[in-house]
């Protein structure tokens, strides 16, 4: 991916990601943009209580992933890394 288009698409990801987190941060919880890889996999980590809670999965798909494949329609998929697989980044 050209370092400029990829700028660019981090920007707008950054952008919707925004548009989630009030309702996030409302109960103890953020969202942290990682990369977006080749294949237009968006790679996130979930922070605070959206670490931990039960409803992480729904808050995922039903509303991250949703925001930002509605900003960038190009996206394939969402998905949530934790600490470890950071590490290997």
């Amino acid at each position: 991916m050209e370092l400029l288009k990829k700028s660019d698409l981090l920007i707008r990801i950054e952008q919707s990601l925004e548009t989630m987190r009030d309702f996030l941060r409302a109960d103890g919880g953020d969202v942290e943009l990682i990369d977006i890889e080749d294949d237009m996999t968006v790679k996130i980590r979930l922070l605070g209580q959206c670490r931990s809670c039960s409803m992480s999965v729904m808050t995922m798909k039903a509303g991250i992933e949703e925001a930002v494949r509605k900003a960038i329609p190009e996206v394939k998929e969402v998905i949530a890394i934790n600490e470890e697989d950071l590490k290997l980044i």
